[in-house]
């Protein structure tokens, strides 16, 4: 994180993993399996995949302090400017699959994610789009099947 005059300013790498992060924080429980989760969806991208170990953690708690600081709309609002529109959707997307990923969406989820595509600057409707292709994506439909 880089201060200015302003605050803080986010990097388009912070930026990208803050809107996820936030995602997986929103409801107030950030534990080991959110944590994997989100390092899992990051981790084999650019340029998180080039990074140290150490260095991630540090991104990440760097992150985490933020937010705990100001809570995920702060974090989100500084997050958005960051970001191109291509960058924005890829992040909502990844948001919503790890909101998705227990197949339970809290209240303080679908606020969030409310919040969220109302911040983006995509196209009307386009984060209604995502958000119902990735729900479909969730489901799971072989309930009962069995393996031949």
């Amino acid at each position: 994180m880089h201060a200015n005059d302003q605050g803080c300013t986010l990097t388009p790498a912070e930026a990208f993993a803050a809107i996820p992060l936030a995602a997986v924080c929103c409801d107030s429980n950030f534990g080991r399996e959110e944590a994997r989760l989100l390092k899992e969806q990051l981790i084999h991208r650019s340029p998180y995949r080039s990074m140290t170990p150490l260095a991630f953690g540090e991104l990440i708690d760097g992150l985490l302090h933020l937010f705990r600081r100001d809570h995920w709309q702060e974090l989100i609002r500084q997050a958005v400017p960051a970001l191109t529109a291509a960058q924005q959707e890829v992040a909502f997307g990844l948001a919503v699959q790890l909101v998705l990923c227990d197949r339970v969406v809290k209240p303080e989820e679908a606020t969030f994610l409310t919040t969220l595509g109302d911040e983006l600057s995509m196209p009307p409707g386009r984060a209604a789009q995502i958000q119902e292709v990735m729900t479909l994506l969730q489901r799971d439909v072989l309930i009962g099947e069995t393996v031949a």
